[in-house]
């Protein structure tokens, strides 16, 4: 009876084993998902980091483009050590930033021209009501 009985008791923890050996093989799966690069997102912040430096960004937002310029450089280097999650948030955060720098920089420079326009006006005014008196 007690060979038996060990047995079965053998059994049973050799079924438990793999029971809990398999439950922490899914565990251990279903906690790292697969998260797809970035490659989308990161060509599209790049794009809008260059169209904000283009637009004058250096000149009229500086502050609003380095912030996109560090963020940017923190989703290659997270995109290289492949922290795709980090990587895709930094980079959409460096979207953002470089859409405000843009339109900061094309702000600034349509108040500049429409300033100039005004000063123009001025002077032709001023020639005006000279020459008529």
């Amino acid at each position: 009876m007690m060979k038996k009985f060990n047995r079965l008791k053998s059994y049973q923890v050799s079924r438990i084993g793999v029971a809990v050996a398999a439950a922490i093989f899914m565990a251990g799966c279903a906690s790292t998902p697969s998260v797809p690069a970035p490659t989308e997102q990161m060509a599209v912040s790049r794009a809008a980091v260059s169209n904000a430096s283009s637009a004058g960004g250096n000149e009229f937002a500086p502050i609003q483009l380095r912030s996109a310029m560090e963020k940017m450089d923190a989703a290659e280097r997270a995109m290289g050590e492949k922290d795709y999650a980090r990587a895709r948030l930094l980079a959409e955060e460096a979207l953002v930033d470089a859409k405000l720098a843009e339109a900061t920089a094309r702000s600034a420079k349509a108040q500049k021209a429409a300033e100039a326009l005004q000063e123009d006006n001025r002077v032709l005014r001023k020639e005006i009501d000279r020459k008529a008196q």
